[in-house]
């Protein structure tokens, strides 16, 4: 199963729901970081190049909470940095918990050997595990050895446990198709819910500039990986965002449909794209951020971006705008 039941249904009964209020734009995935800080210095990273001062600071609960019943959406994805640094992640997983919200803990999963008896199995719960691929390539990804032997370690206790777990990969020009079809069977047969994929973003600060995957070179590496897929492989994505990767259908980005929360406020444009500029509250964001200079064709930053965090929401979004969508996003999720 690559999405629970009772997600698709909550989250389509959302979307029915605003479109009916007649909202034009809505949320669908907050993503809400915590911390800047991470114990691992990644090649394609932008998020931990900030001085000191700031990666030490850090979202309080409340801060957390408020955000989160602010924005109103039905899935809150905690990246980071790397979230179990926080000394309050417990305190702000069971407090979205205990608001139904779907929360999607993505961790490098370093430190959840440690972490494990903190947290309790729940459908509102996952663990989605950061792999970029097996254990060469992740490893090479992050720049530090015997992290791959880790996650699978993590991810097999979690799975004993009771968790939800799925992987979430970042691939770059240095990979192949080959290898990647070879890490989905691999994720697939230790059992986790769903694999998340997504080419990298070309963060300005990122230390290697030269593993970003252009937007061509996306949509064939990603048609080769996807040709004759394995009954076996479960994407927590939806098949629409599959096809776009595969280059079968063109869409623009939704950067409101993942609205990012974090130390600063509310970032402009996207979780990925920032210009320096925060707004004050959600409804700020929403109706002053002046959606139509950004996208691809609009902007420069994004003209190579191929990532789920912009795309997913538009594919989800698209999902429902047919029955003939809405059923094959349906079969393909359960």
């Amino acid at each position: 199963m690559g999405v629970p039941l009772i997600q698709i249904v909550r989250v389509g009964s959302y979307i029915m729901k605003q479109k009916m209020i007649g909202q034009k734009r809505f949320p669908l995935v907050l993503m809400l970081e915590p911390l800047f800080k991470c114990n691992l210095a990644c090649a394609g990273c932008g998020k931990i190049q900030f001085p000191k001062e700031i990666l030490d600071k850090r979202l309080s609960p409340k801060q957390c909470f408020d955000a989160v019943d602010e924005c109103g959406a039905p899935i809150v994805s905690i990246p980071g940095g790397e979230p179990l640094i926080h000394p309050e992640i417990k305190e702000i997983v069971d407090g979205l918990v205990a608001r139904k919200k779907f929360v999607y803990l993505c961790t490098n999963a370093k430190l959840i050997m440690k972490k494990i008896d903190e947290f309790t199995p729940s459908k509102y719960l996952t663990f989605s595990i950061h792999l970029d691929g097996l254990e060469a390539e992740h490893d090479a990804a992050v720049c530090e050895p015997g992290v791959y032997k880790k996650c699978i370690e993590a991810i097999k206790a979690l799975l004993k446990r009771g968790f939800r777990v799925t992987t979430n990969s970042t691939f770059f020009n240095t990979d192949t198709s080959e290898h990647i079809r070879a890490f989905f069977d691999v994720a697939s047969e230790l059992g986790v819910e769903g694999l998340t994929i997504s080419p990298g973003y070309p963060y300005e600060k990122a230390p290697d500039q030269g593993i970003f995957l252009e937007r061509e070179k996306t949509k064939s590496l990603f048609k080769d990986v996807l040709a004759n897929p394995k009954s076996s492989w479960k994407f927590n994505q939806t098949p629409l965002f599959l096809d776009f990767l595969q280059g079968k259908v063109e869409y623009q980005c939704t950067p409101w449909g993942n609205p990012t929360y974090n130390i600063f406020g509310w970032q402009r444009p996207c979780y990925l794209m920032s210009e320096g500029d925060y707004a004050a509250s959600f409804e700020e964001l929403m109706e002053e951020t002046p959606w139509e200079k950004y996208g691809h064709g609009n902007h420069p930053k994004c003209d190579n971006c191929m990532v789920h965090s912009g795309y997913e929401a538009t594919a989800v979004l698209d999902s429902v705008s047919s029955p003939a969508k809405m059923w094959r996003a349906t079969v393909a999720s359960l």
